[in-house]
């Protein structure tokens, strides 16, 4: 068994990793970070004592985040948790624009902790 962190760019990412790290401390599992930003991820986030790996987004820069964690998913049957960052929206924001925290949260085969960043 592994969880799966989507990190993405922001604010939202540092609380994705931290409760990644916590869900696989809690299920004594390995953990995988998936870095949706187009820059290296920020090393000091990852604990030294729990196995981890660290992938990054693979593909043109525009591809679409969601897919590439969604085939993550595909490509890793051992991941049964998923945790991404989420941002806070408002209404309007909601009914007008998609996320990828919703594509997540809706497609994902596999159970997905959404976490937000402290107000």
């Amino acid at each position: 068994m592994t969880v799966l962190v989507a990190v993405p760019e922001g604010r939202e990412g540092p609380p994705a990793v931290a409760a990644g790290v916590a869900e696989a401390r809690m299920l004594g599992t390995d953990l995988v970070v998936l870095n949706m930003t187009l820059s290296p991820l920020d090393g000091s986030l990852l604990p030294d004592d729990l196995k981890t790996t660290v992938v990054e987004r693979s593909g043109p820069g525009d591809r679409d985040p969601a897919e590439a964690v969604l085939d993550e998913i595909a490509d890793r049957p051992d991941v049964e948790r998923l945790v991404i960052g989420m941002r806070r929206r408002t209404p309007v924001g909601k009914a007008l624009l998609g996320s990828v925290s919703q594509r997540l949260l809706l497609e994902s085969p596999i159970p997905v902790l959404a976490v937000k960043p402290p107000a």
